[in-house]
């Protein structure tokens, strides 16, 4: 009976930020059709799209429950593989809206490094996710 209690009040906890990534990722999704997402993030957009997917996800800070579902929505709207790869590794790895914390608990040095390495991993695992999606 506790572990349920706990569990609904993580859940009550989470609830709020999942809905309202919900909603902007479907206002998003209503505003942005199809050609667009293709146009910004689809598979024909290169080392570009990766470069803006990477870049957007290393400055949003979306709890990772909500990231997977809103990067299969973004697939199903026309983005490429790679670049949402790109999008979720950086999402989940590079956090420039948490990095003053970060300078502040680990120092500015260790802060940085972390980050400017989890980028750079970031764009190696969505090549990698590329190369094993086009075997």
């Amino acid at each position: 009976m506790g572990a349920l209690k706990k569990a609904l009040k993580a859940f009550e906890n989470v609830l709020p930020q999942f809905l309202v990534v919900l909603i902007l990722v479907a206002m998003a999704l209503a505003v942005l059709d199809t050609s667009t997402i293709s146009f910004i993030l689809g598979k024909d957009t290169g080392a570009w799209g990766v470069l803006v997917a990477s870049l957007i996800g290393s400055v949003t800070l979306i709890p990772g429950f909500v990231a997977f579902p809103a990067a299969a929505a973004l697939l199903q709207g026309g983005a490429g593989t790679v670049q949402i790869a790109a999008f979720v590794s950086t999402l989940m790895m590079v956090g420039v809206v948490t990095i003053p914390l970060e300078i502040q608990f680990f120092g500015k040095r260790a802060a940085l490094l972390r980050n400017f390495l989890a980028y750079g991993f970031s764009l190696i695992a969505a090549v990698f996710v590329g190369w094993v999606m086009n075997q």
